[in-house]
């Protein structure tokens, strides 16, 4: 279960196959924010460079499972949380994650890990206020084996072979699959539309919650 408590900003998490869609749609999210005068942050995968770092490595020591792969990815979110995340949501900030909690378990679920350990292995992470899925391009086409664009590229990179089944199509679609069975609230597929309608959501829940409480009435009788 994730971590429920309450914080005075607004969370809005950004999930999709293909890493540099992900970082288009928190881009286009954040500048229509702007837009409507709400200021926020964007916080990305590998901002620790864990990620980096292991790619920097000899062939040998990139000999890793996709569930310990899974392992680097919640401690790359933790370290989110801890500098970029938690310190925005408690001043009464706006952030976006891209990617978020969704991509992880979608991509460790299309690599053959328990959907349910992984949920369990990330329950540390605030469920997050508006969910959006980007809207995927290019999906006739596996992903590129890169370890500079997305979480399922760099998957694609340290797994992937001529023989892999993360360098066919099936990978992507059934990772694809997952994220549009993803839990949660309402998510939002953030076309150009879907973008305009996540930020309006953003911009009325703030706004409703700095509306003072309705007072009660008065009763008529003395």
């Amino acid at each position: 279960m994730a971590d429920t408590r309450q914080h005075p900003g607004r969370l809005i998490a950004v999930d999709g196959s293909r890493g540099k869609d992900t970082n288009a749609a928190a881009d286009a999210i954040a500048e229509t924010l702007k837009h409507a005068g709400v200021e926020c942050a964007v916080s990305r995968w590998d901002a620790s460079g864990l990620f980096s770092e292991l790619a920097a490595a000899g062939r040998d020591d990139r000999r890793i499972s996709t569930r310990t792969l899974s392992l680097v990815y919640a401690a790359d979110l933790a370290f989110r949380l801890r500098w970029e995340i938690r310190p925005i949501l408690e001043s009464g900030g706006v952030i976006i994650a891209a990617p978020y909690l969704e991509t992880a378990v979608a991509f460790g679920g299309c690599c053959g890990i328990d959907s349910e350990w992984l949920r369990e292995l990330l329950r540390f992470a605030p469920a997050p206020d508006l969910q959006g899925r980007t809207r995927e391009r290019k999906v006739d086409r596996p992903w590129k084996a890169r370890v500079d664009r997305g979480y399922p590229e760099y998957g694609a990179f340290l797994f992937g072979s001529p023989a892999s089944r993360l360098a066919t199509k099936a990978a992507r679609r059934d990772m694809m699959t997952r994220l549009e069975k993803a839990r949660g609230r309402r998510v939002f597929d953030l076309t150009g539309t879907g973008v305009a309608a996540i930020a309006k959501a953003l911009t009325d829940s703030q706004l409703a919650a700095s509306r003072p409480p309705a007072s009660r009435p008065r009763n008529a009788r003395k």
